[in-house]
């Protein structure tokens, strides 16, 4: 696996955690950690975005 397919599942992973930390608890730990939609929870955003669309690739992977 390469460094940026591990880079990708572990902002995936931090982002599934994220949406199951709101949807049970009501509870955003990045808004927590870095405050309402600043520049940095919005850049943590983007790249766990840009992560899931990263490894719509690795689906198709050998």
């Amino acid at each position: 696996m390469k460094i940026i397919d591990k880079i990708a599942l572990i902002l995936l992973i931090i982002g599934a955690i994220n949406w199951g930390l709101i949807g049970i608890f009501q509870f955003n730990l990045v808004e927590a950690i870095f405050g309402n939609m600043t520049v940095i929870a919005r850049i943590i955003y983007g790249l766990v975005g840009i992560s899931g669309l990263w490894a719509i690739k690795l689906l198709f992977d050998d």
